[in-house]
């Protein structure tokens, strides 16, 4: 094999994004790939195209009402579908579906052993919830990714990263009684940041109370801050001995950010990954997802994402990558 690292990009999910100056626009992949291109990486990893997701998939993780609600009001793309961040577009059902289906690619490409590492740029739309959309997020493909890696896969111990500015609402409540799910988020407060949810207190229900992990930051903080409270995600993902890790590497934590106040640097989402690969190698598995996420600043996350495929480049190479903040 010449990489043991896939990245799932095209223009199906490049298409994903809002038009009208929304801060989710649908430049946000050729951003990346330009810095991916220039970054003499394009060669070192396997490259594959995204399919759309079958509706049975899309249910795995949504209510059918709330798919066929989607697939219908963006016939004539009117409205939004939700109180007002996430507008319907023609076109955008396809491209939504797109998303998920590309992460299922790069959870094929992990299971079959294909490859060991794996990016999404245009994925980790942490905010849909089962029933609805919010935050710019339309389908969660991170949720469809969890179901499905259970039902086709019989993968049940699975690792949930996020180190997006917000809070992973979505994944956090729509498995928040699920304590084979592990949940661990580095977020801004919700004090100060939408969804406004996520504090520290917030750890499951039922059986799952108190197994999920959620690591709230004060505006304004940076990597030293990071750095230290990502050593108890560390310990807590490793104790938790997950057969599969995803990693939500959103890039609106970074300094410069137009909608949130995190003051991050690229260094900080390379150590990220760079950790979680060596800790999966070290679970025996090897397997980490990493999906792009936010990140409203275009260099700050062409750099972010850059970084992070170069760390799983770097390890599964087995040379390290220096990625210190």
């Amino acid at each position: 094999m010449g990489s043991d690292v896939t990245l799932v990009s095209g223009d199906a999910i490049a298409a994903y994004g809002f038009s009208g100056g929304h801060p989710f626009g649908p430049d946000r992949h050729e951003a990346f790939m330009q810095e991916f291109r220039n970054s003499g990486l394009y060669t070192k990893v396997i490259h594959e195209s995204p399919r759309s997701a079958t509706t049975a998939e899309l249910e795995s993780f949504h209510e059918s009402r709330y798919v066929e609600f989607v697939r219908e009001r963006c016939v004539n793309g009117v409205g939004y579908l939700d109180g007002g961040d996430t507008p319907a577009q023609k076109g955008l059902f396809e491209s939504a579906s797109h998303v998920v289906g590309a992460t299922l690619v790069a959870v094929d490409a992990l299971m079959t052993g294909r490859a060991r590492r794996a990016f999404v740029p245009i994925a980790g739309l942490h905010h849909a919830a089962r029933n609805g959309a919010a935050g710019f997020c339309v389908f969660n493909d991170c949720g469809v990714a969890v179901e499905q890696l259970r039902a086709r896969y019989g993968v049940q111990r699975i690792a949930y990263v996020d180190i997006d500015a917000h809070h992973g609402d979505g994944m956090f409540y729509g498995f928040i009684d699920d304590p084979d799910l592990l949940f661990a988020d580095i977020h801004e407060d919700g004090r100060s940041l939408y969804p406004g949810t996520g504090s520290a207190d917030e750890t499951g229900k039922g059986t799952a109370q108190g197994t999920k992990l959620n690591l709230p930051l004060p505006a304004g903080a940076g990597d030293a801050e990071f750095k230290i409270i990502w050593q108890r995600v560390l310990e807590y993902v490793e104790a938790g001995k997950p057969e599969f890790i995803l990693l939500q590497c959103g890039a609106d934590s970074l300094e410069g950010d137009p909608i949130t106040h995190l003051r991050l640097s690229p260094a900080a989402h390379a150590l990220a990954a760079r950790d979680l690969c060596s800790l999966a190698d070290r679970l025996g598995h090897g397997r980490v997802l990493a999906l792009g996420g936010g990140g409203y600043n275009r260099r700050n996350l062409a750099l972010a994402w850059t970084g992070v495929v170069r760390s799983m480049v770097e390890s599964a190479g087995g040379r390290g990558a220096d990625a210190s903040p």
